[in-house]
């Protein structure tokens, strides 16, 4: 019998003030599905399934993380992936904040001290605001033009928390498994 995992990531979760922004934006748009708005968070870090035995010591781990809280612009809409049909609408936060990199980076490092895997894809801070078949591009590309200068309320960073996600035919469940203060 296999070793029980949980899907893991780890991620800022956002304001319900800033989710309520984010969520005004949503229209019915054809073969565009919109995250419904307590799932709407910015990912930090995928970890996929982690043995269950390998959490206690991961969080142990993430618990030495500490920055200086500092505050997130929301802003700059666009589409994963490039140069093809648009699979991911989603919002950025504009240049960012130096701090967040920093929290990416120590993370990171945290992670790999735990003996964790990490995927090398380059971090490119965004909240997923909707997900769409091929069929949708000119309805996101319509949406895009019409919110290209949204910008919605910064807000401060203080924390960021470790989420267990279970797939499900109706979406993804996340579930909060530990919320990590980012200064003492």
């Amino acid at each position: 019998m296999p070793d029980a995992t949980k899907r893991l990531f780890i991620a800022l979760t956002l304001p319900l003030a800033v989710r309520d922004v984010l969520a005004q934006t949503a229209e019915s748009l054809p073969n565009v599905t919109w995250t419904r708005p307590e799932q709407l968070h910015m990912t930090l870090r995928f970890l996929g399934d982690v043995p269950e035995e390998k959490i206690p010591p991961l969080i142990a781990r993430l618990s030495t993380v500490h920055v200086a809280p500092f505050i997130l612009p929301v802003e700059g809409l666009g589409t994963f992936p490039p140069n093809r049909p648009a699979r991911v609408l989603w919002i950025g936060v504009g240049s960012g904040h130096p701090r967040l990199f920093q929290l990416r980076q120590r993370i990171d490092d945290s992670l790999l001290a735990a003996g964790l895997q990490l995927d090398l894809r380059s971090f490119h801070p965004h909240v997923t605001l909707a997900r769409a078949t091929e069929n949708a591009a000119r309805p996101i590309a319509n949406w895009l033009h019409t919110h290209r200068d949204f910008i919605g309320p910064p807000f401060r960073v203080e924390s960021f928390d470790l989420y267990s996600s279970e797939l499900r035919p109706n979406g993804a469940v996340h579930t909060l498994e530990h919320h990590f203060p980012l200064a003492d």
